[in-house]
């Protein structure tokens, strides 16, 4: 046996013995060499690449995915917007100086002038009395802090997530909180304006973040209560708590600074928590949204909360608007505010209150003395509150407007805001115009005709035309058929007049001089609504105050104020050019001449012809009318007395070339805020138009028209043959209606004599569906 050892054979992973090596290794060469090969062919078809800096789209990807940014490319893209964000905040925050508080911040008042330049009023931001934190009670700056910033001790003076839970909670519906904290607020006020733009919101929340690191917290928010607007023309925490409570702020308790708190939020509602219901149902739900935040926050304990809550709403005392301004002085004031609000956006009760303004009215001294004069002389001769108690609540409103300018020249809202009555009833809505309405129906008649017959065209009118003119007909519409009444025993109208006289087909100028109804109604319906209405809104009366169709409309169910009859009418004096009326000329603020405030341009609302006819029919109502009363003027005029369903309205509206001016007559009691029945007033079974209206509105005008000449109307140009209403008899040598021509003062001969407004109290009762 040999010294030699034999080796073990060796095995591989291919399970072959250690004598198959050089077969696998030629086969492993090979495979080898293959993708070697077949790479260098590759590289050899494809061109070389140049590197991009970004590789977008993605060069290793296809299809889609090719446009997806990897998550680096994300990742850099977000760091560059973050970055070139914060070196422009950055930039802007280094550049950004605090500037001077503004001028408007200094006390200062709004003047009124009358139209000859005189002072009319003033007021404005002069209620302020700045106070140091110290007097303000600390439950009271908790109030604050609570309802506006709860932050506001640990934020820098900007607070995002407050902005965005403010958001958030309107989304839902919830009490509404305020998205600038107390140094925005505070800055907003004291350094820039109240413009809602992107570029001063932005350098709020700049100078907000300076001012939070350059002044302390007290410092801000004693600047914050000095400067906030709380309603009733106060600025200012210390006159709030004088103009709410009559109490100096260190005498203020948690709950009725809680109460300022909210007053804060909505100063031109919640400074009406006294006397509307509104405005008080909605303060007091703030009031308690700010008490429980004060329990939130730490600062109200729940057993204080109870007692407040038990206390109940610390309501206001009562609010004299303006108690300087007596008589007709507080309408004026705000007649003017309102159109200078409506004309310009920027001008708001913020912005007023602050002071600066310069308002130059319409309003002439004299004539407005002299319309108070005149109501003040017939309310004493008339009414006798202290012995007739239905005396006690009749309110008056007129007003008086130049025909070629649109001005308003006077009103008279009532007895004024020192007497305690805060509506101008001569630019309220809600109290029908009667029978005044109805020049607007044969105006609309003269100007686009009458569908007489079904499937006929519009046929001309004129005042000549005639229709029934008896009580309780029955009222056709343009397709024939009966109008109906679902409070008629027949289901039909059966439309009334104020008598029950048989006037038989009478003239339309017949039927507005004695303002008989049935034939007004019934043009009303031949002409139609829309037209009506189209003609009733180029006089100048709003859409808003016309009512619904209804055979009632064509008789004045509308509720226009006095403003707007007075304007309408003025455009029948103008011959049809209509100006919109207005009170304010012109406005400056610090100086500086705000625009907007042009004199309306005159327009042509009605044909020259159709507004001198019906100026010619409304002189025959005071020639031989309703409205005889008002020959007492002396001179050439025009116009028609109204008076409404129950008599809860009576009006007279009337005019010469140089003055239009309308008189209304209401009642109303405090407790019961509908209109109430004027009979029995001034001891009158009934009061018509052409009675206690008519008397106030001679007077005014006499006075007002002194040393003015009696002009003339223009002579109305021939209008032609009108149709009259199917039905009607011919003409005939003895059927005349009325005689034309006849002198002021007597009585034009008629069918049958009729009462006249002189002697109401012999007319028998009123019935349904009539506005006399």
């Amino acid at each position: 046996m040999s010294g030699h050892r034999r080796r073990p054979p060796q095995r591989f992973n291919s399970g072959t013995r250690g004598g198959g090596d050089r077969g696998t290794g030629r086969r492993a060469a090979r495979r080898d060499q293959a993708p070697r090969e077949e790479l260098t062919g590759r590289a050899r078809r494809r061109a070389p690449q140049k590197k991009r800096w970004i590789d977008y789209p993605r060069r290793s990807r296809t299809g889609p995915r090719r446009w997806l940014p990897s998550v680096r490319q994300l990742l850099a893209l977000f760091l560059l917007f973050f970055g070139g964000t914060a070196a422009a905040v950055g930039y802007a925050y280094a550049t950004v100086t605090i500037p001077d508080p503004n001028p408007g911040t200094l006390l200062q008042n709004n003047v009124y002038y009358w139209s000859d330049g005189t002072v009319l009023a003033t007021d404005g931001s002069v209620n302020r009395q700045n106070i140091t934190l110290g007097q303000v009670p600390a439950d009271v700056r908790w109030d604050f802090i609570a309802a506006e910033n709860s932050s506001f001790y640990t934020d820098p003076g900007i607070d995002p997530q407050g902005i965005a839970r403010a958001l958030l909670h309107m989304a839902e519906g919830d009490s509404v909180q305020s998205g600038s904290t107390i140094t925005q607020q505070f800055v907003k006020n004291t350094y820039l304006d109240q413009s809602q733009t992107i570029s001063r919101k932005f350098k709020e929340l700049l100078i907000s973040s300076k001012i939070g690191a350059g002044m302390t917290k007290q410092q801000i928010l004693q600047g914050y209560l000095n400067t906030c607007y709380f309603g009733r023309q106060a600025n200012g925490v210390q006159a709030a708590a004088r103009m709410y409570y009559g109490l100096p702020v260190e005498k203020l308790d948690a709950s009725q600074g809680a109460f300022l708190a909210a007053a804060v939020n909505e100063p031109s509602l919640f400074q009406y928590a006294d006397s509307d219901p509104t405005a008080r149902a909605k303060a007091e739900a703030r009031w308690s949204w700010v008490l429980d935040r004060m329990v939130q926050t730490g600062r109200l304990t729940s057993q204080q909360r109870a007692r407040y809550a038990a206390a109940g709403f610390p309501t206001p005392r009562k609010w004299v608007p303006g108690s300087g301004f007596n008589g007709q002085t507080g309408y004026l004031v705000q007649l003017a505010r309102s159109y200078v609000q409506a004309h310009d956006p920027t001008v708001t009760d913020n912005s007023l209150s602050r002071g600066g303004y310069q308002i130059h009215t319409t309003f002439d001294r004299k004539k407005t003395a002299e319309l108070s004069r005149a109501v003040a002389n017939v309310r004493k001769e008339r009414l006798d509150p202290a012995h007739r108690s239905v005396d006690r609540d009749v309110q008056v409103g007129a007003a008086s407007v130049d025909p070629g300018t649109g001005r308003i020249l006077a009103v008279y809202g009532g007895p004024g805001y020192d007497r305690a009555h805060y509506s101008d009833n001569a630019d309220t809505s809600g109290v029908p115009v009667g029978s005044t309405f109805k020049p607007v129906v044969l105006a609309a008649a003269l100007q686009h005709g009458a569908v007489m017959q079904p499937g006929k065209p519009a046929q001309a009118v004129t005042p000549a035309s005639k229709f029934n003119g008896d009580d309780g007909i029955k009222i056709k519409d343009q397709q024939g058929s009966y109008v109906t009444d679902d409070k008629d025993p027949t289901g039909l109208l059966h439309q009334h007049n104020d008598t029950t006289h048989r006037w038989g087909y009478i003239s339309l100028r017949t039927a507005m001089e004695q303002s008989v109804n049935t034939p007004y109604v019934q043009l009303g319906e031949d002409v139609g609504y829309d037209n009506v209405a189209k003609t009733a809104e180029a006089l100048g009366l709003r859409s808003g105050s016309l009512a619904d169709p209804s055979a009632g409309f064509y008789i004045g169910t509308s509720t226009p104020s006095a403003i707007r009859m007075a304007g309408a009418y003025a455009t029948f004096a103008a011959s049809g050019t209509q100006t919109t009326p207005y009170s304010v000329t012109k406005v400056t603020h610090n100086g500086t001449a705000l625009h907007g405030f042009t004199a309306p341009v005159p327009v042509r609302a009605l044909p020259s012809a159709v507004a001198d006819h019906v100026t010619d029919v409304l002189r025959g109502v005071i020639a031989r009318g309703t409205g005889t009363k008002a020959q007492a003027l002396g001179r050439t005029a025009a116009g028609k007395t109204g008076t409404t369903d129950d008599y809860r309205s009576a009006w007279f509206v009337g005019y010469t070339p140089q003055l239009a001016t309308s008189v209304v007559l209401f009642r109303e009691d405090a407790k019961h805020p509908q209109l109430q029945s004027l009979a029995g007033v001034g001891g009158l079974q009934k009061v018509f138009g052409g009675d206690i209206p008519t008397e106030i509105w001679t007077q005014y005008m006499r006075d007002a028209l002194t040393g003015l000449p009696d002009m003339p109307f223009p002579a109305p140009t021939p209008l032609g043959h009108g149709a009259d209403e199917p039905g009607a008899p011919s003409p005939t040598p003895s059927a005349s209606p009325a005689k034309r021509g006849t002198k002021p003062g007597k009585k034009a001969s008629t069918p049958t004599a009729t009462p006249r407004p002189s002697a109401p109290t012999f007319r028998p009762k009123c019935r349904p569906h009539k506005c006399r």
